[in-house]
């Protein structure tokens, strides 16, 4: 049983999710967390509080081993490491919905202070891809932004929505590390530097990430899900009713592998193998679990995993030794062991009766009505299955249909379908009343997203009359585009919204990848060019047509840039397409993007206004109170009450404009986002390196406020010199 080896109590709340530890004087190792009322602890139990000389923001009694951090903001993300190679001490890095502050612990000073008006909702410190210098990279509002030591901006891109987590993997096994952002659109985005090499989409929001060893790493999602993937492979995943608050890769079985440590709002650490999944170790706080990390807190040689709790309990695990090596689990896991395999033999001594009841009703009954009662079908019976698109009725929407039937006079008693991203719980059991048994069950399927999806069936197939019911198994996979009705051309209004760009494949393989990516009545044949195929959106009833002339220009007409950029990325992937130059041309999201522009402006005006404003009130409170108290002192009663009274009037004028900035600062982060997400767009209509340049060309134009030049670029995909 492998217990703690030290314990802590801290007096201090630990806010979930923000808890590091850095060694700030190159030496000590000191747990540091975010904590209530915009304060960060940090606690050093090795050398005494002269260390660190007291100031406005590092605060901390000479009894006392730990200090505090005024922050004055509400902590959104923390973490310490080496920023400056040539210091040789760790940098603690505090990111709130405004800023992000650089702090040299050690010295008691600022690195830096950057505003980054997207926020920073997740951090990560490390060396990024060929950039030589390590970086803090923040993620925010649908941006990416990493600083250098000197708080030089030496990476920026976008990504689809708010990044909620981060981590630094080799992703490719090239030897060099790439960008892991999870964000609230529920994919994990594999960066080489600003250029996105992989998207694994998941079905939450991913809450955490971690490099485990080699090209895994592990995941954590708001649904309750962890797990573990293999660059895009997935290995294995649980699924818990409680939240995953913190994930961690540490070798805890001393077997030379990281196991995944989760820790949970229910209190529970539990170590599990990168391999299967399997539950290895497991402890439980009494409260919620805030963070987990690692470090030599002892300085005794030896790393500890270092457990926190939200209450400011602290936990030190030491990796098990040789004679525990296998055997972490106490008394009590042993007896649930033998409680399940007790379990698994009570059920399997119930199917083995029920045999020798089947065996003895099959002797005694005469004629195939006993078949049928102890569930006996024909050998050839088989289960087949069937996807096509239902246009819906007055009383049901548009949907994929999915037919389930059997192959002969055979009724299906229930069917359960598993899929990831469709059905609430990622299961769905069609179970019909007993005078509706038939052959056959249609189950209409809504996917919210443009994704392949596996559908996982299990039916149980008999007799009306059956006790028994034998079990198939089948998995179909649900077409990328699957929710689009096949037309006629000609026969509804054409986009004036288009891309068009040219491809050297023939015209065989772009009608293969729409027979593979489209649910169609018949395959497409290859037609004499010019090849058009038009369909119509199920969700929007939006118009889609696809078309290629002779000379290789294919031509998609789609209102939807998100859906453009979606066929783009699938018709690159199946063509093998490395780099595609694009034209592109969405007069109604234009325009919808230059209000949006417009209105940046505004708020911004706004803001400077209302700064300016505080400003001044803030120096007539001063002077308002010098004033009075003046006053008082002299036993002037009414010309103090007047001064208060005036100060009264002034702090409520303060309060009202504080409201305003707030609403205006939420106003413009909702519409900064908009345009990150424009940027977004216009990258996914490209492949490779047009799309990279694409990306770096629309922020060089915003931060120039060039606004026809953004455009221009986004239509032309170059940039501009």
């Amino acid at each position: 049983m492998l217990v703690p080896v030290f314990t802590l109590k801290l007096n201090h709340r630990i806010n979930p999710r923000m808890v590091t530890v850095g060694k700030y004087d190159g030496t000590h190792p000191c747990l540091t967390a975010a904590t209530q009322a915009g304060k960060v602890f940090i606690h050093n139990p090795h050398t005494r509080r002269q260390r660190f000389v007291p100031n406005q923001l590092l605060q901390g009694g000479l009894d006392s081993d730990t200090s505090l951090l005024n922050i004055n903001q509400s902590v959104s993300c923390l973490t310490a490491g080496i920023l400056n190679s040539r210091d040789g001490h760790d940098m603690l890095l505090v990111g709130t919905q405004t800023n992000l502050l650089a702090y040299d612990v050690h010295n008691n000073s600022d690195v830096f202070y950057k505003e980054v008006a997207d926020g920073a909702n997740a951090i990560v410190l490390g060396q990024l891809g060929e950039i030589t210098s390590p970086l803090a990279i923040i993620g925010g509002n649908c941006t990416l932004q990493g600083f250098d030591q000197e708080g030089n901006d030496l990476f920026w891109t976008v990504t689809g929505d708010n990044v909620r987590s981060l981590a630094l993997c080799d992703f490719d096994g090239d030897g060099k590390k790439e960008l892991l952002a999870g964000s609230e659109d529920f994919d994990i985005r594999v960066f080489k530097e600003d250029e996105i090499i992989a998207e694994i989409a998941e079905t939450e929001t991913i809450t955490a990430l971690c490099h485990m060893h080699g090209t895994r790493f592990g995941y954590a999602l708001a649904n309750g899900t962890v797990g573990v993937y293999d660059r895009a492979t997935r290995y294995w995943r649980i699924k818990s009713k409680n939240h995953a608050m913190s994930i961690h890769a540490f070798d805890l079985n001393s077997d030379g592998v990281c196991e995944l440590i989760t820790g949970w709002s229910n209190g529970k650490i539990d170590a599990r193998s990168d391999r299967t999944g399997e539950v290895i170790f497991k402890d439980n706080f009494t409260n919620s679990v805030a963070g987990i990390v690692e470090e030599d807190y002892r300085m005794d040689g030896q790393t500890q995993l270092i457990c926190c709790s939200i209450e400011g309990e602290v936990r030190g695990y030491l990796p098990a030794s040789r004679e525990m090596k296998g055997n972490l689990m106490d008394t009590n896991a042993e007896q649930d062991l033998i409680r399940e395999l007790s379990q698994r033999k009570q059920n399997l001594l119930l199917e083995l009766r029920n045999y020798e009841e089947n065996s003895k009703v099959a002797l005694s009954t005469l004629g195939g009505e006993g078949d049928g009662q102890i569930g006996i079908i024909p050998a050839n019976t088989q289960l087949q299955t069937g996807l096509s698109v239902n246009i819906g009725t007055a009383n049901q929407s548009p949907h994929v249909e999915l037919n389930i039937s059997t192959s002969n006079d055979t009724i299906i008693r229930a069917v359960l379908i598993f899929a990831e991203g469709i059905f609430d719980g990622e299961s769905h059991v069609v179970h019909p009343s007993a005078h509706n048994l038939s052959g056959q069950i249609l189950v209409p399927i809504i996917p919210p997203k443009d994704i392949p999806v596996d559908l996982h069936i299990k039916a149980f197939v008999g007799y009306r009359n059956s006790m028994q019911f034998h079990v198939f198994e089948l998995t179909r996979q649900l077409p990328r585009f699957s929710m689009y009705a096949q037309r006629t051309p000609g026969t509804a209004s054409e986009p004036q919204s288009y891309v068009t760009f040219t491809v050297s494949d023939r015209v065989q393989r772009v009608v293969m990848w729409m027979n593979q990516n489209f649910l169609v009545p018949e395959d497409i044949d290859c037609p004499s060019m010019p090849l058009e195929v038009c369909f119509t959106s199920l969700r929007d009833g939006g118009q889609l047509s696809i078309k290629m002339d002779t000379n290789g220009e294919v031509t998609i007409g789609t209102e939807d840039i998100d859906l453009a950029g979606e066929l783009i990325q699938s018709m690159a992937s199946f063509l093998a397409i490395e780099d595609l130059q694009v034209e592109a041309d969405f007069p109604a999201y234009f325009e919808e993007l230059r209000q949006i522009l417009v209105q940046v402006d505004d708020y911004h005006s706004v803001h400077q206004k209302l700064t300016a404003e505080m400003a001044d009130h803030s120096n007539l409170v001063r002077s308002l109170m010098i004033r009075a108290e003046d006053a008082r002192l002299m036993g002037d009663m009414r010309s103090m009450k007047k001064g208060y009274m005036e100060l009264y009037d002034l702090n409520r004028d303060l309060i009202n404009g504080y409201k305003i900035r707030s609403n205006n600062h939420t106003e413009l982060l909702s519409c900064l986002r908009a345009v990150n997400q424009a940027i977004q767009r216009a990258g996914r209509l490209r492949v490779g390196k047009p799309k990279t340049q694409v990306i770096s060309a629309c922020r060089d134009a915003i931060k120039n406020s060039n606004v026809n030049a953004l455009f221009k670029i986004i239509r032309a995909g170059t940039t501009l010199s």
